[in-house]
């Protein structure tokens, strides 16, 4: 079973705002002739990264709800221009919306269980997708999804 990670999503306050950054960011490594991947940058290499390398996806929590996953292609350990080691976690650009969960903060990153991570959305149904994030709550609690 793969292995995954939960990660605030600082500054975006929506799941469009996340998506439009990350298409932001692919086109400017397109003009730079970069591979248009998305990374995100942390200060620690996961220790558990190979399970996470078998399937796994970053859990981003946005405005304190586990909204979105996205596919972790590749970690690699990379050091920033200070000779600081850090891990660039490569991930597929492909969001997926789960099902919410409330998220207290938190700092860095967690480890997600694959039996405790929430359900994709789009296995909930048709339309499930654009239900806003309080109507698909509210029915997973009703014992309706």
């Amino acid at each position: 079973m793969p292995l995954h990670l939960v990660k605030l999503c600082v500054g975006c306050d929506s799941v469009d705002d996340l998506s439009d950054w990350i298409a932001e960011r692919a086109a400017e490594n397109r003009r730079r002739g970069l591979p248009p991947y998305h990374i995100h940058r942390t200060r620690q290499m996961p220790k558990r990264g190979e399970e996470m390398l078998d399937g796994g996806s970053l859990y981003w929590v946005i405005r304190g709800e586990m909204r979105v996953r996205e596919a972790i292609v590749e970690l690699n350990a990379v050091t920033d221009e200070r000779n600081v080691p850090h891990c660039d976690i490569v991930l597929s650009g492909d969001l997926v919306p789960v099902e919410p969960r409330r998220m207290r903060p938190f700092q860095g990153w967690r480890y997600l269980a694959a039996g405790d991570a929430p359900r994709d959305l789009p296995r909930l149904g048709q339309g499930a997708v654009e239900l806003p994030a309080e109507f698909v709550r509210e029915l997973a609690v009703l014992g309706l999804l």
